[in-house]
């Protein structure tokens, strides 16, 4: 196995939270974003020194500096707007970029593939076109001059599901199916792409990998692998308390507060244990592809917010434990604590120390070699 073409830039390993839209989406009083100065000195002051977010790409590509309207993909999370809510991503993207830089955080670069008004993600229609939006969004921060604050592009989120990919057409769009024939072909051409355009910046595409061991075709074409992985799915956790990921009722979290909780303390040590054990699988995977780790959505339940019955602490129980694993192997380059690591999640957000010491963690150990 060859080794990455555009290895990660970094000298240890990175503390990283995942921003996702929210950074631009949640920006009305109160949301925690509408500040930006104010959010990034308080993950500066947890220690978190990288954040991954959404660059919506296919509207930068379209107009960077068109105001577009974009429609919610839930009202029952509290990552980006419930309702719809207007943006413009440039000069915005370049301004945060610039905050970043200056705070010495780096920026993961991702894309949920945001539904707007005219839902003009549905005209990516093929690799190579995904690749071209990709490049065009890449030429206006280098145009700003940002484009050295960008740690990696992730091509595009938990690949291939439908309700972030629904444009690709090529085969299945369920999370286990990002190994298929049809997409990984997909993936291979538009990372060959952007490559030719960009070959200074590591390249990846995002899975839910739910069940392992990972034993997959080549990947050598991926600069590292962005799995991101909880407890809850890849147990049966979820079937257990009847949870199903409902979007827009509010069934799913009446199950969350009768069953979670009481479920994981009935038997921690079960839980614990099967998330361990995906954990070494995906320690595995990187060591049998020779390919660094970086994780940016984990480690306990997949959705959680602050909310009348649900406690925060049984989810940082087991998020730092989730931590305390992947560092133990060595083959993550970049490490989350949890993604509701956000000013918009005040439970988790206000336990300063917790976040240090799971920072402080991550950053002090080495680095897959």
């Amino acid at each position: 196995m060859s080794p990455p073409e555009t290895p990660l830039k970094i000298e240890a390993p990175l503390a990283i939270t995942m921003w996702d839209f929210s950074w631009i989406e949640r920006r009305w009083p109160g949301a925690g974003y509408e500040s930006w100065d104010l959010a990034l000195d308080e993950l500066a002051e947890r220690g978190y020194n990288a954040v991954r977010i959404d660059a919506f790409p296919h509207l930068v590509a379209e107009n960077p500096s068109r105001t577009w309207e974009i429609l919610p993909v839930w009202t029952t999370q509290a990552w980006g707007s419930p309702a719809k809510v207007r943006i413009q991503i440039q000069p915005s993207l370049s301004e945060f970029i610039s905050k970043c830089a200056a705070r010495k955080i780096k920026v993961g670069l991702s894309t949920w593939f945001r539904q707007d008004s005219d839902d003009l993600r549905q005209a990516i229609a093929s690799p190579r076109r995904h690749a071209e939006i990709w490049a065009r969004t890449l030429e206006t921060l280098k145009k700003d001059g940002v484009l050295d604050s960008v740690l990696y592009v992730d091509l595009c989120n938990e690949w291939p599901l439908y309700l972030w990919a629904p444009f690709f057409k090529g085969g299945p769009q369920g999370a286990r199916d990002w190994d298929k024939p049809e997409s990984l072909v997909w993936m291979r051409t538009a990372v060959k792409e952007l490559r030719n355009s960009f070959p200074g910046i590591p390249l990846t595409f995002s899975f839910t990998p739910e069940e392992g061991p990972y034993a997959t075709p080549d990947l050598s074409w991926l600069d590292f692998l962005e799995p991101h992985l909880w407890m809850a799915n890849c147990t049966s956790f979820y079937r257990q308390i009847d949870y199903n990921y409902e979007r827009f009722e509010w069934k799913g979290y009446d199950a969350l507060v009768r069953h979670a909780e009481k479920l994981y303390r009935s038997d921690p040590g079960h839980w614990q244990s099967s998330l361990a054990c995906r954990i070494e699988d995906l320690a595995e995977w990187s060591r049998a592809h020779q390919r660094p780790l970086i994780t940016t959505e984990c480690w306990g339940v997949v959705d959680y917010r602050d909310w009348p019955g649900l406690d925060w602490g049984w989810v940082k129980e087991l998020c730092e434990f989730g931590v305390q694993k992947a560092v133990a192997t060595g083959r993550w380059a970049a490490v989350a604590t949890s993604n509701f690591c956000g000013p918009q999640f005040v439970g988790m957000w206000r336990d300063v120390e917790w976040h240090r010491r799971l920072t402080s963690q991550i950053r002090s150990a080495r680095l897959p070699c």
